[in-house]
């Protein structure tokens, strides 16, 4: 198996923007939508930080449905790469917000607006670094089951949303869909 760098390179740049523009497309989707239970799945629906994790993933994975076709024959490590990639946008998002809002005490759009840039980074660099290894079919094969099972996650826990500080709406106070 020949792996073809510039192409893998060029395939993660543009899925890093495809991920910032689509995401922060997302963002407001569901209320376009006139809050269709349907939209609800892959937008947020309010403003935690859960549902705002959504705005990695979903875009993450409608790239992954093209890319996956032309760069399949150049690694066997594709769904382990971009698991590992979303995990690392998702965990990077996740301790910027609680880091900068327990010391500042305050909600700070341009912070939360540039860890999700650097996290869309993050996904696409980690997925290049890990599409170059040639790790086995049964880790692959574990990466697409975890990645499958996240996003079944963001759609479950947008209708039974635990009562959980990640998943409340710090605005309204309310959790998962109105």
């Amino acid at each position: 198996m020949y792996l073809d760098y510039d192409k893998l390179k060029k395939w993660e740049v543009a899925g890093t923007f495809w991920i910032i523009i689509v995401g922060s497309i997302l963002h407001f989707v569901y209320d376009w939508s006139n809050k269709s239970r349907v939209i609800a799945m892959f937008s947020p629906v309010n403003e935690s930080l859960w549902e705002h994790l959504k705005l990695g993933y979903w875009p993450l994975l409608f790239f992954m449905l093209i890319e996956y076709w032309f760069v399949r024959k150049y690694t066997n490590s594709f769904f382990i790469a971009k698991t590992s990639g979303i995990l690392a946008m998702s965990l990077l998002i996740i301790i910027v917000f609680y880091s900068y809002t327990t010391t500042m005490k305050r909600h700070i759009l341009i912070i939360d607006i540039g860890s999700f840039i650097v996290g869309a980074i993050l996904c696409q660099y980690i997925s290049f670094k890990l599409m170059k290894r040639n790790l086995n079919n049964f880790l692959n094969g574990v990466g697409f089951l975890i990645f499958i099972l996240i996003g079944a996650a963001f759609i479950f826990f947008t209708f039974k949303t635990p009562h959980l500080d990640i998943f409340k709406d710090p605005g309204k106070g309310i959790y998962g869909i109105e």
